[in-house]
């Protein structure tokens, strides 16, 4: 018994599969910097969040784009949720045995 590699498929372009589908917007985050006091819309790709195996040992941080500065802060669990389903590149921090 063979099956068909189309399954209803046949004459299926890929305009005609992606017709309806809408863009999606970019995830951004609000944010502000403690040096500057600047607040400030940014992308996902400009934020990195580290897990640890602690509260003090999982943060998130970013450039601030008006003074340069670095920034880092606590994550706790809904902003590690937030940050993740955003997109934000995660770094897994394992602990020295």
């Amino acid at each position: 018994m063979s099956e068909s590699v189309t399954s209803g498929a046949v004459g299926m372009t890929v305009a005609s599969a992606f017709a309806g589908m809408r863009s999606v917007a970019p995830v951004v985050f609000k944010a502000g910097c403690p040096d500057c006091r600047a607040r400030f819309e940014l992308a996902a790709s400009a934020f990195r969040l580290a897990i640890g195996a602690s509260s003090r040992t999982t943060f998130y941080s970013f450039t601030c784009p008006e003074c340069g500065a670095s920034v880092r802060k606590p994550a706790g669990e809904r902003i590690v949720e937030l940050l993740t389903g955003g997109g934000v590149s995660t770094l897994r921090l394992h602990s020295a045995l």
